[in-house]
């Protein structure tokens, strides 16, 4: 593995990018599915639409994983999957605290409350990666940078609906659940910054995937899964679902993180739901409303301002080349 000190941002912006459309083909997935414009058959609609949080985020990891594992066992050898013994806690302090928590928590924001304040609060993520990097000193509150995490935060609530629309609901289960999603959200973004430094992107969503599939088989052991009865084309979603919304976009997402800070990489990520809207509109036939359109401006101006070089001292960053 090799370490290099010149940063690529545009890659880095393309990876992080990629990972937002694929989350929000996913978002879009979901929803054509839960509203019945997917057709899968009999009463899956109905079951579907009512599946339980838990069930979604330990299906999305457990089958990523199983795709996952062959492939790159395969490619390299199980030998060089292995990491030292003092590093799997870390990798499973990601996967829970990190993967696991924001996506249950995330879900879970969803049932109790709606998308539109899951979305919004979640994406307050950008304020406390800002806030702890600043607050440890690895860089400064500057005014443009500022600008570019209050611009995405904005931005997200416009182009999810919840000014002038009475998008927001105020369920405490619902909204406590959204926000811990964001902490969830920010700490593995800190964290997977810092691990990528040492490991490559697939060595790191392995392990992570496999603390996550873990943890969820102890909360959650696999004969309650198959005690529900799930049809084929209940699999069959689950497994392109867990494709879309975890696999691609988590190994993108992670390659990101080798090619950007932390507060660049959460920003950028603000795509997610443009990309959904615009999608929705597109292929669902949603109507996009104007101040949509203004919130989706406001996340460009975002990710514009907080990729411009910034005229003091400019922050050395150690970026790992990514090894393929």
């Amino acid at each position: 593995m090799t370490a290099s000190t010149h940063p690529r941002p545009l890659r880095g912006y393309f990876y992080i990018g990629s990972a937002a459309l694929f989350w929000g083909i996913s978002a879009t997935l979901g929803r054509a599915a839960f509203t019945g414009r997917i057709p899968l058959g009999g009463e899956a609609i109905g079951s579907l639409a009512n599946i339980d949080p838990l069930i979604i985020s330990q299906s999305r990891v457990t089958l990523s994983l199983i795709v996952l594992l062959p492939l790159l066992i395969a490619r390299r050898g199980i030998s060089a999957l292995k990491v030292p013994a003092r590093d799997l806690l870390q990798f499973f302090l990601l996967g829970v605290l990190g993967v696991a928590a924001s996506n249950y928590l995330y879900y879970l924001a969803i049932q109790r409350t709606n998308v539109a304040t899951a979305i919004i609060l979640q994406y307050t993520a950008p304020v406390w990666v800002l806030i702890y990097t600043v607050a440890r000193g690895q860089q400064r509150a500057s005014w443009r940078r500022s600008a570019a995490v209050a611009f995405a935060v904005i931005g997200c609530a416009l182009a999810v609906g919840l000014v002038g629309s009475g998008g927001f609901r105020m369920d405490p289960i619902g909204v406590t659940a959204a926000l811990l999603a964001a902490f969830s959200f920010a700490f593995y973004n800190v964290g997977g910054h810092k691990v990528l430094a040492r490991y490559d992107r697939w060595k790191v969503l392995l392990w992570v995937l496999v603390g996550t599939a873990a943890f969820w088989m102890v909360v959650n052991p696999p004969w309650k899964i198959v005690a529900a009865h799930y049809g084929s084309a209940q699999w069959v979603f689950m497994a392109v679902f867990s494709l879309v919304s975890v696999l691609l976009p988590f190994s993108c997402y992670f390659a990101g993180l080798q090619h950007l800070e932390p507060t660049r990489a959460i920003v950028v990520s603000c795509l997610e739901p443009v990309f959904s809207i615009l999608l929705a509109a597109l292929v669902l036939g949603e109507l996009l409303r104007p101040m949509q359109t203004m919130g989706i401006v406001l996340v460009l101006v975002a990710i514009v301002l907080i990729q411009l070089p910034e005229k003091a001292a400019r922050e050395e960053e150690l970026v790992i080349e990514p090894i393929e």
